[in-house]
């Protein structure tokens, strides 16, 4: 009997769309047999201090810690948009990950990421790009989302090629469309039997 693939979906979110998207993520890679998805967030980052959280949320997802990505075989990785770029904690995480980068313990592994924004031309397209650099850097492999998903030629909210999207409004209070939930779900489940793919090669 094979091992269970653990696919980390790692996320950062200010007013809660991008966990609502994790979430989602999460059903798509628990569609895909054998699949277990570990959800994740990372503690935020205060510039009055240059500081971050020292004690994790009574609720919700734990905080991130190193043996996570040791351990998954493959990484979701999600971030609201700060003038098209990813949010400031998550690259903190991430530039804290050189032992990782030193040790190769992500080299071949797959990666996804998925992104809110305010607005349409708020970062739908860059703040995707931007998380993809440093996994690049850690030898992963992208997966994206192909024209063969059909909410990706009919959104009216977020989502590219690059990964699942959702659009918040420029109030923020925008919920989920179905086409955004359904590129979630798609961008989770490809990644796991991208994964699954891998594992047997």
């Amino acid at each position: 009997m094979s091992e269970p693939l653990d696919i980390l979906v790692l996320y950062v979110s200010h007013s809660g769309h991008t966990e609502a998207m994790a979430r989602q993520v999460v059903r798509g890679v628990e569609r895909v047999p054998g699949a277990t998805a570990r959800l994740r967030t990372v503690p935020l980052v205060h510039d009055e201090r240059q500081a971050v959280e020292a004690v994790e949320p009574d609720s919700g997802p734990p905080w991130v810690e190193r043996s996570d990505l040791a351990e998954c075989a493959g990484l979701v990785l999600g971030s609201p948009t700060r003038f098209g770029n990813m949010h400031a904690a998550l690259k903190h995480f991430l530039d804290g990950t050189v032992a990782e980068w030193f040790s190769g313990a992500l080299i071949g592994k797959p990666a996804a990421v998925f992104t809110s924004t305010g607005s349409p031309h708020g970062g739908q397209e860059t703040t995707p790009l931007s998380m993809m650099l440093p996994l690049l850097h850690h030898g992963m492999l992208i997966v994206g989302l192909p024209y063969s998903e059909p909410a990706l030629s009919r959104t009216r909210g977020g989502g590219s090629p690059y990964g699942a999207g959702h659009v918040a409004g420029s109030d923020g209070e925008r919920a989920l469309d179905e086409d955004e939930k359904a590129l979630c779900h798609a961008l989770g489940k490809r990644l796991a039997e991208t994964a699954a793919r891998l594992s047997r090669a």
